[in-house]
């Protein structure tokens, strides 16, 4: 297996698929264009919605591309060792191209060959739907890995929950996937341990999405009248999963926002308590994706509302957890400007907008600043009036 960098994984997947006849495409904006029904884009297909249901893109039926997503429908939950608002997915397209038979085989290629991942056969598992009473087994996938080399032991029909995908809002394509597995060192945790257990034996790294059906607003499947492929592998967990780390937030994507921090706070990450170590995750995680939901082309401010509502809610939880880190005021914008000399050559529009981005995250920390101290002398005022 290849040790690589973030920014090695994002080339080394784009330069595969474009020796397989793909066009890379840019990263849409975070601010879906398409759909009312979401505040972010979630994944890396829901800037696509409208080619996979037919319409011509510019670029061809062949693309890959790196897509800034975000997900906040777990926010309480950032803090621990994986969770995160913000991610990078790396995908490729097909629409109405290839299907099954070549993407199962680029995926082994991608994964196996020294050329490019480099990953141990013996350490992979994939899983592939089960099948239900809204579409059929999905045995030409179970029989495509066989055909790379699986073992029938190694390949695993699992339930709707596990293999299908879709769609990104209430309605749009959508279909079974078969996903791919890194099997860890843990052993087995009872004899019918697969990459459903939650025990923590099989940790997925890629997954490819046959869309097939359009779900409709009734809650129907309606067959696509083209079939498109649409891969996922989010750079955050497979870099971690690479790497041998045991947090995404070991590895070089935050190694430099978090020195950072412990510069700005004095305070050690590496060996900290869990406290401290979780305050750390929050302000690395929500300043990261601050920045660039103020960095995108079609960026918001901080306000009560939609995505400015997330966006505040995001710059005042890190400015919460770094009075804990005894943080100095002005810390948000410092810890950005590191976000986007790391990400600027992935991501131009970071640098192109860092004014923008620095002037808000300012702005809204000293806001909540003031709130903070309002709210302490009305609670100190509040007491005295008990006391007395």
């Amino acid at each position: 297996m290849k040790a690589l960098t973030a920014n090695e994984l994002r080339q080394l997947f784009l330069d595969f698929f474009v020796s397989k006849g793909h066009a890379v495409i840019p990263s849409a904006s975070i601010i879906p264009e398409n759909d009312p029904t979401v505040l972010f884009t979630t994944a890396g297909m829901h800037p696509l919605v409208p080619y996979l249901m037919g319409q011509p893109h510019p670029a061809g039926t062949r693309l890959t591309d790196v897509q800034k997503c975000i997900r906040t429908g777990d926010i309480d939950d950032v803090g621990d060792a994986s969770h995160l608002t913000f991610f990078e997915m790396l995908g490729n397209w097909s629409l109405g191209d290839y299907f099954k038979k070549e993407m199962i085989p680029w995926s082994w290629e991608f994964l196996t060959s020294p050329q490019w991942l480099g990953i141990d056969p013996d350490r992979l598992a994939f899983s592939v739907f089960a099948g239900d009473e809204t579409a059929p087994r999905d045995e030409e996938s179970h029989a495509l890995w066989r055909a790379c080399g699986v073992a029938d032991d190694r390949i695993f029909y699992l339930p709707r929950e596990n293999n299908w995908w879709g769609p990104a809002g209430l309605t749009g394509p959508c279909g079974p996937d078969t996903e791919m597995f890194i099997i860890t060192d843990k052993a087995p945790c009872g004899p019918d341990c697969s990459p459903a257990c939650s025990c923590g034996r099989y940790l997925e790294i890629w997954n490819d999405v046959f869309m097939q059906y359009n779900k409709q607003a009734d809650g129907s499947y309606v067959p696509l009248a083209n079939m498109n492929v649409d891969t996922g592998m989010g750079l955050e967990r497979t870099i971690g999963v690479l790497t041998g780390k045991k947090s995404v937030y070991e590895t070089d994507l935050f190694s430099g926002i978090i020195g950072r921090i412990e510069e700005l706070s004095g305070k050690k990450y590496a060996g900290a308590n869990e406290e401290i170590a979780r305050a750390f995750r929050i302000v690395a995680d929500h300043m990261r994706t601050s920045t660039f939901i103020l960095g995108d082309p079609r960026g918001v401010s901080p306000s009560n509302v939609d995505q400015g509502y997330v966006l505040r809610r995001l710059i005042r939880r890190a400015v919460r957890y770094g009075r804990a880190l005894e943080l100095p005021d002005g810390f948000t914008a410092e810890v950005a400007k590191t976000i986007i000399a790391q990400y600027r050559d992935a991501y131009p529009e970071l640098h192109d907008n860092s004014a923008f981005v620095l002037e808000q995250l300012i702005l809204e920390e000293q806001r909540f600043q003031k709130s903070l101290s309002q709210g302490l002398k009305e609670s100190e005022k509040a007491i005295g009036r008990i006391n007395q």
